[in-house]
């Protein structure tokens, strides 16, 4: 027999065996989900090269030390900056927004609604809010801030359909943090509740639920859904279907 090494992604302690196919592995940390993302499994330190959730990632903020590092840029880096970082050995990069032609360059096709993680390219992208120049959300801002240097697990893999996958950011660590506890009740959808749009034409937006009408509403489509009444941070309130939206609990 040859002994075989697997790559466990993130660290932590083995718990359970699944005959024939794995482990399960328990760690105590944080997690980030995003919205989009390519590229696979990868691993480095945090490193912020934005001062700000709104911040533009420049290609003069790159240098050579930031090779095999994961870096958190704010709103919005250009396909340049993706190339250059490509080129200095980046494991990963986090940011707000990307554009959607430039990421389909990256690939070399369209990008539809199958899943990504499998592209052969030696960095990972994770885009935590949609398409665009759209600023990172502060909560997610602040919590990757929080962790910078410390080592991080980053995989873009990401599917948007029945069996829903988000790319992550998973920071292990054993900091004294205040635990939130979940109840059921907080993992449904209702007045009050934080939601990002998970459809197009807000994909990616970030907003506050203030109704939840009772009646089922028409769409364009003639189709009679249950929507929600959205209102964003600017102000703007958009009536959204219900299954048009995920919960963001933090």
């Amino acid at each position: 027999p040859l002994p075989i090494e697997i790559d466990a992604y993130t660290e932590g302690t083995v718990v359970n065996t699944i005959p024939d196919e794995g482990v399960v592995i328990e760690s105590e940390g944080a997690i980030i989900q995003g919205i989009l993302g390519i590229g696979g499994e990868k691993r480095g330190k945090l490193k912020l090269l934005a001062n700000d959730p709104s911040d533009i990632g420049l290609v003069d903020d790159l240098n050579d030390s930031h090779n095999g590092l994961i870096i958190v840029c704010g709103a919005y880096v250009d396909y340049t900056f993706f190339k250059k970082a490509l080129d200095i050995g980046v494991a990963g990069i986090v940011c707000g927004g990307f554009d959607y032609d430039n990421l389909s360059k990256i690939l070399g096709f369209k990008l539809g609604v199958a899943i990504t993680g499998s592209e052969n390219i030696p960095i990972s992208l994770i885009i935590t809010e949609g398409f665009g120049e759209i600023s990172m959300a502060h909560r997610t801002f602040e919590l990757l801030k929080s962790f910078e240097g410390f080592h991080v697990s980053i995989n873009g893999s990401t599917q948007i359909r029945a069996g829903v996958i988000r790319p992550e950011v998973i920071i292990i660590h054993d900091e004294a943090f205040g635990t939130n506890i979940i109840n059921e009740e907080d993992l449904v959808i209702s007045e009050g509740s934080i939601v990002r749009i998970i459809r197009p034409p807000f994909f990616g937006k970030v907003g506050k639920v203030v109704s939840l009408p009772a009646k089922l509403v028409q769409l364009e489509s003639e189709t009679m859904v249950r929507v929600a009444e959205i209102e964003f941070e600017n102000g703007n309130k958009k009536i959204i279907p219900r299954t048009n939206l995920e919960l963001i609990i933090g």
